[in-house]
C-alpha cells in the first residue's frame, strides 16, 4: 500500500496529501521521501509483531517530519501510531500527539478523540465519511458500515475504536479477525483470536475455545 493512501484509508488525509508529492512532485525533498517509507515499514512493522523495527522506522519517520517545524504533521503520525495500536486492541494513551495537542486542529483532535472511543457528535462530524459511518452505526447497522471499509487497516482501526467504546458484537469480532488473517498482521491478529477465545471460553463453549487457542499457536509460531 502507497504511504499516501495508507494514511487516508485510516483517516489522516491531511497527511497523506502532504506526503502525495513524493509521487507527484518533479523533486521530492528528501524529508518526504524518508517520513514516507519509514512511516509504512513502521507500521507494517507493528502490524506484523516486530517492535524494534517498528520503533526505529518510526523514530526516522518523526525525525523527518520534525525537520520542517510543522507540529501538525508530527502530530499526525503520532495519531497513526496509535490508530496501529488501536487496530490491535492495544488500548493506551497516546503520550506522543498529546505533547502536540497543543498546536493540533479540530480534526487531529476529533481523531484522537475517535481513537480513544469518547468521539462526540461535534468530533464525529469532522471524520472521513467511512470512520463517520462506522462510529456513528446503530448496533444493527454497524457491521455492515464497518465491513465496506474497504482498506484492511481502516477496517481495523474501526473496529478497535468500537471495541474500545463496548460496541462490538462477536460478528464484527469475527470480521475483525478475517481482515487481520487475510493481511498476515500477526499482531492484531492475535489480539482478536484472544478475544474469541475468551468469550468462548466464558460461554462455555470449550472444543471452540480450544480451536482457537490451536489457532493462535500456530501464529504464534510463525513469529519466532
Amino acid at each position: 500500500m502507497k504511504i499516501s493512501k495508507f494514511f487516508a484509508s485510516a483517516g489522516l488525509s491531511v497527511l497523506a496529501l502532504m506526503l502525495s508529492a513524493c509521487a507527484s512532485g518533479p523533486v521530492t525533498p528528501d524529508w518526504q521521501l524518508t517520513a514516507a517509507a519509514s512511516l509504512e515499514r513502521s507500521v507494517a512493522a507493528y502490524l506484523s509483531g516486530s517492535d524494534r523495527v517498528a520503533d526505529q522506522e518510526f523514530a526516522r519517520a518523526r525525525s523527518a517530519l520534525a525537520s520542517t517545524g510543522q507540529a501538525t504533521l508530527v502530530a499526525r503520525a503520532e495519531l497513526m501510531r496509535c490508530a496501529s495500536q488501536v487496530s490491535s486492541l492495544m488500548f493506551k494513551d497516546c503520550p506522543g500527539f498529546e505533547a502536540l495537542r497543543v498546536d493540533a486542529a479540530a480534526p487531529e483532535l476529533a481523531y484522537a478523540a475517535y481513537l480513544a472511543g469518547s468521539a462526540q457528535p461535534s468530533d464525529i462530524v469532522l471524520l472521513p465519511e467511512a470512520q463517520r459511518s462506522a462510529y456513528a452505526a446503530s448496533a444493527s447497522a454497524q457491521l455492515a458500515k464497518v465491513a465496506a471499509i474497504k482498506d484492511p487497516f481502516a477496517r481495523l482501526v474501526a473496529a478497535g475504536v468500537l471495541m474500545r467504546s463496548g460496541r462490538a458484537d462477536p460478528a464484527l469480532i469475527g470480521l475483525a479477525v478475517d481482515s487481520a488473517a487475510g493481511q498476515g498482521w500477526r499482531r492484531p491478529l492475535l489480539a482478536w483470536l484472544t478475544v474469541q477465545a475468551m468469550r468462548a471460553e466464558k460461554s462455555g463453549e470449550q472444543q471452540e475455545a480450544q480451536r482457537l487457542r490451536r489457532r493462535m499457536a500456530l501464529v504464534e509460531q510463525t513469529s519466532r
